[in-house]
């Protein structure tokens, strides 16, 4: 292999988007079912290997004995990349392995792994009381259950089936996955927020195995060594098959994996980064991954409007011939040859419709943006130190969550996104600082300046649509004046083309509003006037602040206005797309 070949393949293999598969599992498994968990380990990360060639699978373990290395160990035998965090300090968590082996076993593991992090104490503790096991240790094997299974995208649990109360323990952890509820963990208000709603977070891979203790079968319902998909679908929650609803979500994510690869060298060469080289210092380690999948998920938004664009006006404008041939037909002559350029613009535009249907590039200019702008938030957020009011919660969770479940698969990447950030909160001034220039910015920089821009261009838009309609409204009205005027004195020879150019101005001004309709040029004008208030009001709010929390409160506030406004935006644009219906009304 050349060396421009190998730099190739680094490159897209960076843009591949990760497939994260946490692991949660009993330490004390029986030996003699051991080789084929083993077996069946392997046999499920190379199956989730082949089906998804266009991700980079990921194992996330805390490399606790029993489940947890063993999963690693396969892992790293398949030359998959492999994520530890910690519960506690590592010199503090090596407490839990009493033997010198298996400290070894830990720190053998921890040189092989891809990356190392240590989460932070959890609300209340403090590190003399994480020292002793108990309670307060436990919270920390609590919020590492909760880390897991807020940045993955399938939760591999090695367990007996058997629901406890022993907190973070298999049980509570898989009870949170599903149901967002960790008890002793979890406050009231987190519990209520997400329970009921259906998204795409929920999905377990359950290998049943037995626990070397007193009473240590699986669930009485359960056998040892089954591979199930578990999930809380209320119909069908144990299957062989990945469920419809997950599988959708893996093909769109790994749709936009393999849009990433294809134009890896395109988005390198071209990208829209968010930070520039001066300003690494000033960011927490992990911002630069969210970096980069924004640079891959704006660039392709760009790359599909564009493409959206291209086939819109081409749709328009043949529809607009298609209606001028009927006018010509039925006004000036009825040549017959007017009703085949009919047919014919209308097969072009249609062609078009299909190309651009068939590459789903609508839907993928769609998605793609609002991943982008999810994306933004999670950035800043991260760079200002802004966290959830509640602990279980992340930036992901406040993205599109009460919306189409189908677009679940925008908050999956983002779950994977900031892994790092989350793990350990950025409280640095200068992030804080850095942030209040670049996100928000003044009259020329930031999304307040691009805020007020693209309010003057969509004014500037719809003025043209207004003064359009103004000049059709008056071409209409000579022209009937003329005909009342002249009534029987004007001959046909004038009358004719004078009703085709009535005829075209009012065609061109339909097909100028459909086309504004299309792409929702009133709407976006009031979403970018409010967009635009928004940032201002947090401008001002945080120029009179001299407290950094609260400015990272209305940092808070000002993102879950953007998530919201970005899901509105998606939600309305999406049934704007045209199909050869509505080109046929148009033209006709």
């Amino acid at each position: 292999m050349s060396e421009a070949q190998a730099v190739d393949e680094m490159v897209q293999d960076e843009h591949a988007l990760p497939l994260v598969i946490a692991v949660t599992g009993h330490r004390n498994l029986i030996a003699s079912e051991v080789d084929e968990i083993r077996l069946h380990v392997t046999e499920f990360l190379v199956t989730l290997a082949e089906r998804y060639p266009d991700r980079r699978l990921s194992v996330m373990s805390s490399l606790a004995e029993g489940a947890d290395r063993l999963v690693a160990e396969e892992a790293l035998e398949l030359g998959l990349d492999l994520v530890v965090p910690l519960p506690m300090p590592r010199d503090v968590y090596l407490d839990d392995f009493e033997t010198p082996e298996s400290r070894a076993q830990f720190e053998e593991l921890c040189e092989r792994a891809t990356e190392i992090f240590e989460l932070p104490l959890a609300r209340g503790n403090n590190m003399p009381a994480i020292q002793q096991h108990g309670p307060r240790r436990n919270r920390q094997y609590a919020q590492l259950g909760v880390f897991l299974c807020a940045h993955c995208h399938i939760l591999l649990a090695l367990w007996d089936g058997k629901h406890t109360t022993d907190l973070g323990g298999t049980g509570q952890v898989v009870r949170f996955h599903h149901d967002d509820i960790m008890p002793g963990y979890t406050t009231t208000t987190s519990a209520s927020q997400q329970m009921l709603i259906d998204d795409e977070s929920d999905l377990v891979y359950h290998l049943v195995c037995s626990r070397n203790q007193p009473d240590g079968g699986p669930h009485k319902d359960l056998s040892p060594l089954e591979g199930w998909w578990y999930t809380k679908d209320k119909e069908k929650p144990r299957s062989r098959e990945i469920p419809q609803q997950h599988e959708l979500i893996f093909h769109r994510s790994s749709e936009f994996s393999t849009d990433a690869i294809w134009f890896a060298k395109q988005i390198e060469a071209e990208k829209y980064p968010l930070f520039d080289e001066a300003d690494k210092n000033n960011l927490p380690a992990g911002a630069e991954n969210i970096n980069r999948i924004f640079c891959v998920a704006d660039w392709l938004a760009i790359y599909y409007q564009k493409r959206v664009l291209l086939s819109l006006r081409a749709t328009h404008v043949l529809a607009f011939f298609m209606g001028l041939m009927f006018i010509l037909y039925s006004d000036l002559k009825d040549w017959q040859y007017f009703m085949y350029a009919f047919l014919a613009f209308f097969v072009f535009a249609a062609a078009v419709q299909y190309v651009a249907k068939r590459g789903g590039w609508h839907r993928k200019y769609l998605d793609y943006r609002a991943l982008a702008e999810g994306l933004r938030v999670q950035y800043y957020w991260a760079a200002a130190g802004v966290t959830s009011e509640n602990e279980s919660k992340f930036t992901h969770d406040n993205f599109l969550q009460t919306q189409d479940p189908e677009l679940g698969w925008i908050r999956n990447v983002m779950r994977v996104a900031g892994t790092r950030c989350d793990a350990v909160p950025f409280t640095r001034p200068e992030g804080l600082h850095y942030v209040l220039r670049e996100w928000i910015g003044d009259r020329e920089s930031g999304q307040l300046g691009y805020f007020r821009k693209k309010t003057a261009e969509r004014i500037k838009k719809n003025r043209l649509t207004e003064r359009l309609a103004l000049l059709s409204l008056l071409t209409s009205a000579v022209v009937v004046l003329a005909i009342i005027g002249l009534g029987s004195n004007m001959s046909d020879d004038i009358r004719d083309p004078l009703m085709v150019a009535m005829g075209a101005m009012l065609l061109l001004v339909a097909i100028r509003q459909g086309y504004a309709f299309s792409t929702a040029e009133k709407e976006l004008i009031k979403q970018y006037e409010f967009m635009l208030r928004i940032f201002d009001n947090a401008k001002r709010r945080l120029d009179k602040s001299e407290d950094d929390a609260e400015r990272r409160q209305v940092l808070r506030a000002l993102g879950g206005s953007s998530l919201d406004e970005h899901a509105e935006w998606i939600l309305m644009h999406r049934d704007r797309s045209l199909d050869q219906g509505e080109i046929w009304r148009m033209g006709s």
